[in-house]
């Protein structure tokens, strides 16, 4: 038996407003789910960056002097000959208080050229001048390899290179160098900022910024030789994994040793691992929202699908047993059901993908977030087809069983 599509809206006609309250539902959905998806996809993304660093090796510890020292690169010097004693510790270094992920700011402007940084200086702004604000790593000698750089020209620092002063040597991320000196060996060239020129010695494969901006700058890093030397001092430990906690419990020991009273932070001891799901804290807790929303609406439209199919069922009985006592097979009542509940929820569909587009708009005005890609709006549409036709599918079934003769008796 043909199953034509007319009788079916003439049927969907009867029962106008209750098709409409349906599709809007599904418009709705479709709407809030496709910005979701996106959304999350977007935070997804965003927490499995790569760093650029061993994360599962490294440990952190900050110390905090409790009276002024004016001494404090030899007390730093004794707090590294303690701490790489610690067994199992690969590289040590004292490092300033900016990390990958860390948060906050350290950053300062960078220029290709003297030219260049005049013009920028001339005009009080750095925007359209083809210099950048980078942000800088420092740390004591040996903290490039302690961090896990990995160097893919020129060289790292040499002893005499670490300062406490403004250094004259630099190393650069790959994306740096690329952005400052575009087609060209970035080693050899000068770095220019706020009036000094720092030689480049090396490039290493890309790191993150202490906080992210977008992806077109958040690998604008230089490593710089200038030796962090204050009262509070923070040490960048790398070791196995799995000895992490250890060798941390073992440097609060040891630093205790190394030299005068001084004050371990709350947060002073912590692994890379925890200053990463610190940062990210926030996107994990919005991922785990919006997928709890998205499954939750989801879960009501499938709700709102089958039951009112069931009271649809329910409410035509007679009219299912006329139809099966003419000639209609199961599979052809079971088709009706499917076929009308896939023209509800198409209607409903094809509004919600320009409300999705809509609703993305008003959020990228309001709150800068990217714009949603087209192809969002199919993946979805499609996915409520099919989850309509789930949810119809008992309600269908039960329609489709019900006999003949019982239902020509019904009233």
């Amino acid at each position: 038996m043909n199953l034509p599509i007319r009788p079916i809206l003439s049927s969907l006609q009867h029962h106008r407003l209750t098709a409409a309250l349906l599709a809007l539902q599904v418009a709705l959905t479709c709407a809030f789910v496709a910005n979701a998806v996106f959304l999350i996809g977007g935070r997804i993304e965003r927490l499995r960056v790569s760093s650029g660093l061993p994360e599962e090796e490294l440990s952190l510890i900050s110390v905090r002097g409790v009276q002024s020292d004016s001494n404090a690169l030899a007390q730093q010097q004794s707090d590294l000959l303690a701490l790489r004693g610690i067994s199992g510790v690969t590289a040590a270094a004292a490092i300033g208080l900016s990390m990958p992920l860390s948060g906050g700011a350290n950053d300062y402007g960078g220029c290709p050229d003297r030219q260049t940084l005049d013009r920028a200086m001339a005009q009080h702004s750095m925007d359209n001048t083809g210099c950048i604000q980078a942000t800088y790593y420092s740390g004591s000698q040996g903290f490039v390899q302690a961090i896990g750089a990995q160097l893919i020209a020129g060289r790292d620092f040499r002893a005499d290179e670490y300062s406490t002063a403004t250094p004259s040597a630099v190393i650069v991320t790959r994306t740096l160098a690329r952005q400052l000196w575009p087609g060209q060996p970035a080693v050899g060239k000068t770095l220019y900022g706020e009036g000094q020129g720092s030689i480049v010695v090396g490039v290493v494969d890309d790191l993150l910024r202490t906080t992210l901006r977008s992806a077109a700058v958040d690998r604008f890093v230089a490593l710089s030789p200038r030796l962090p030397a204050s009262n509070q001092a923070q040490y960048l430990l790398r070791s196995a994994p799995q000895d992490r906690e250890r060798i941390l419990d073992a440097a609060a020991r040891a630093l205790a040793k190394a030299g005068p009273p001084r004050l371990i932070p709350a947060e002073g001891r912590r692994s890379f691992s925890q200053v990463r799901q610190r940062y990210f804290q926030r996107d994990a807790t919005m991922v785990g929202l919006l997928l709890a929303a998205t499954t939750a609406l989801l879960f009501v439209t499938a709700l709102g699908i089958g039951g009112l199919a069931s009271f649809w069922v329910q409410q035509r009985t007679r009219q299912i047993g006329i139809r099966r006592a003419i000639g209609a097979t199961r599979r052809d009542v079971l088709r009706h059901f499917q076929t009308e509940n896939l023209l509800i929820v198409s209607a409903g569909s094809a509004a919600g993908m320009v409300l999705a587009l809509l609703l993305n708009q008003a959020l990228l005005q309001r709150y800068d977030l990217p714009r949603l890609p087209l192809g969002y709006l199919p993946t979805v549409a499609a996915a409520l087809l099919l989850l309509g036709q789930l949810a119809i599918l008992a309600p269908a079934r039960r329609a489709a069983a019900v006999p003949p003769a019982v239902a020509t008796r019904s009233v």
